[in-house]
């Protein structure tokens, strides 16, 4: 009789762990069945994104790589309210969209302990509290942007750059050119503007639907941004000064003769860095150029903007990090940041 029962259990007993283990298999990748990104949707602004990407903001909250704590991700309100930290690696080129974040991650903290990640570098997708990343692109990046739902990245090999559209779901990258090309000037109808540095540095306007590139203008840029009908640029064959383009009258305004290191865009100013032997600082101007003021003293770079902050660092270093409302000239740390880190590093 008791052999009977054991062969009955085993009947029913054999059966189930073969169904458990088949659940075992597929339950991770129904789990991690994501819904496409909404079209129209751009990860980062274009100036951001041309500055590392250190800050990005997205539905009421701000996701930025704190410096103070090797870079990881945290995240706070535009008011800079409720600092928390997210995860332990070291990110930058943040992007968000369709209720992720997106980001290269180029190494574990040097934090130790229950919790404390350590991952290879490459582009992952993590929930918007940094938990379940998923590797998208495992590799080194130089820039990305998401738009719609595809990011789009610039890699590097020994036969040169390599820049690539990855599936913002699976990865599944499709390499689209073969040179050193940034999509970080996305739109929201899906047309990128962007230059092509073996081409004379020209305008080129790509649309995302049909995969197909055009020319805009034959110009000399470098890091176009597009606002209200215009391009600002970078004039590479003008020692690097500011200008904008008028994509309707096609007319060149020149901002500063000052040389530019980099610049960002925000609440109808513009932030720039002036190269200068003896007098560099991080500058702020209207958006036709007028109106030039000194924020900081001193070489800057990295500069990130929120809603209501510009984010900025020296050059050479990334602490400390410096901020300044948007429409103001005085720039002073980032304390809030510094002071969230040490909590969580002790």
């Amino acid at each position: 009789m008791g052999s009977r029962k054991q062969t009955v259990f085993l009947v029913i007993l054999i059966p189930l762990l073969f169904l458990l283990l088949a659940a075992a298999a597929v339950l991770p990748r129904f789990l991690d069945r994501t819904a496409p990104v909404p079209a129209g949707t751009v990860g980062n602004t274009p100036g951001n994104s041309y500055n590392g990407g250190l800050f990005c903001e997205y539905e009421g909250m701000v996701y930025f790589s704190n410096p103070y704590d090797g870079g990881t991700l945290y995240a706070m309100a535009p008011d800079e309210s409720g600092i928390h930290k997210l995860n332990s690696v070291c990110v930058s080129h943040i992007n968000a969209g369709g209720g992720y974040l997106f980001y290269f991650q180029s190494r574990a903290s040097g934090s130790s302990g229950l919790g404390y990640v350590r991952s290879r570098h490459g582009v992952y997708r993590s929930s918007l509290n940094g938990k379940r990343s998923v590797c998208l692109f495992e590799d080194v990046i130089f820039n990305m942007q998401l738009a719609g739902n595809a990011l789009y990245l610039l890699s590097s090999a020994e036969d040169g750059p390599h820049f690539y559209q990855v599936s913002a779901q699976e990865g599944d990258p499709e390499e689209l050119f073969a040179r050193n090309v940034d999509f970080s000037c996305a739109m929201s109808d899906g047309t990128v503007y962007y230059t092509d540095g073996e081409d004379g540095h020209y305008l080129y306007r790509y649309d995302t639907a049909s995969g197909t590139s055009s020319p805009v203008w034959e110009g000399s840029l470098w890091y176009p941004v597009y606002d209200s009908g215009y391009i600002y640029y970078l004039d590479v064959s003008s020692d690097y000064r500011l200008c904008r383009y008028s994509l309707s009258e096609g007319i060149v305004e020149v901002l500063t003769h000052d040389r530019v290191d980099c610049y960002n865009l925000a609440g109808g100013y513009i932030y720039y860095q002036k190269n200068s032997s003896s007098s560099p600082a991080l500058m702020r101007m209207d958006l036709d150029g007028k109106n030039a003021v000194t924020v900081a003293e001193g070489n800057f770079t990295h500069i990130n903007v929120t809603s209501r902050y510009v984010y900025f660092t020296p050059y050479g270093t990334d602490v400390p990090l410096y901020q300044t409302a948007i429409g103001g000239t005085d720039a002073v740390p980032f304390d809030a940041a510094m002071e969230a880190a040490a909590q969580n590093t002790k």
